[in-house]
């Protein structure tokens, strides 16, 4: 069984012991065997990731090294597990498989934290779209707490890995939006105020969280900081990239400085305006 963690440091484990490597390019070929557990990898990505479009002459007999060597850990993981024998068959072959023009890494029914986020992502995306908030909140977080660390921070990433890492990231933003969304939809503003100034501080120009932390100020009976955010955001947008916040943004602003009742707790009749406004 092969344990597949890469939403943080890179962490494969086989027979509960680690196989990976410390050497920069034979881990970023295991990153991308982690990136697609149980599926092949072709060997000509391995090459556009270890060498873009310069390998070397050498390039296929290098990757193999480094199929060997990964294999070498896994047989090692093995036989270093409780009771086995001397004489076991090292399984690294099939655990490490060459499939067709590529490898494939098997993981025979191992955890993989990729696909435990999707899971818990999508039941939390069925929940919202339930109207359950509460729950559709718990799928979120239990989603957003396999995130130990930036996507295999510790790998250095070439152009495949690092286009695979930005879709990770968008991912995670993604579920961290609607975890937020259903959270204002439970009237959790108070609680939500810290973590979304933090948010808006480290992603500036992210309309969404802006919007939310808006509508959370708003909700906290903090009107003016309200209005001070889209401010701040107007000025910085039309600074860094020569434009004006979108329409849905406006029209939050406009809500505020009316007094919109769809901006009133989540218990009120009205309820979904406010998000339809920022949104």
């Amino acid at each position: 069984m092969t344990d597949i963690s890469v939403l943080g440091s890179l962490t494969v484990t086989h027979a509960g012991r680690s196989i990976v490597p410390t050497a920069a390019k034979p881990r970023k070929v295991l990153a991308l065997l982690a990136l697609r557990p149980d599926q092949t990898v072709s060997v000509s990505a391995f090459l556009e990731e270890l060498w873009e479009q310069r390998p070397p002459r050498s390039a296929l007999t290098t990757l193999q090294t480094y199929i060997l060597r990964l294999r070498h850990l896994i047989d090692e993981a093995e036989h270093g597990r409780a009771g086995a024998g001397a004489g076991s068959r090292p399984p690294s072959r099939e655990v490490l498989a060459t499939w067709g023009n590529g490898y494939l890494l098997g993981t025979h029914g191992g955890r993989i934290d990729i696909q435990e986020f999707e899971q818990f992502a999508s039941a939390g995306h069925r929940s919202m779209a339930a109207a359950d908030h509460r729950a559709a909140s718990g799928y979120f977080r239990r989603a957003l707490a396999l995130w130990r660390d930036e996507a295999l921070v510790d790998v250095q990433a070439g152009p495949l890995l690092s286009t695979a890492i930005r879709h990770l990231e968008e991912q995670r933003l993604s579920v961290l939006s609607r975890r937020v969304e259903a959270d204002l939809k439970l009237g959790r503003h108070h609680e939500l105020l810290s973590d979304l100034a933090s948010l808006c501080a480290q992603y500036p120009l992210h309309e969404g969280f802006q919007a939310q932390y808006m509508l959370a100020l708003c909700r906290a009976g903090r009107r003016s900081d309200a209005l001070q955010t889209f401010q701040r955001l107007r000025s910085r947008i039309r600074e860094e990239l020569a434009m004006d916040p979108s329409p849905a943004l406006h029209r939050l602003q406009q809500a505020i400085l009316n007094g919109d009742a769809g901006l009133d707790l989540p218990e009120h009749p009205v309820q979904e305006s406010a998000l339809r406004i920022a949104g």
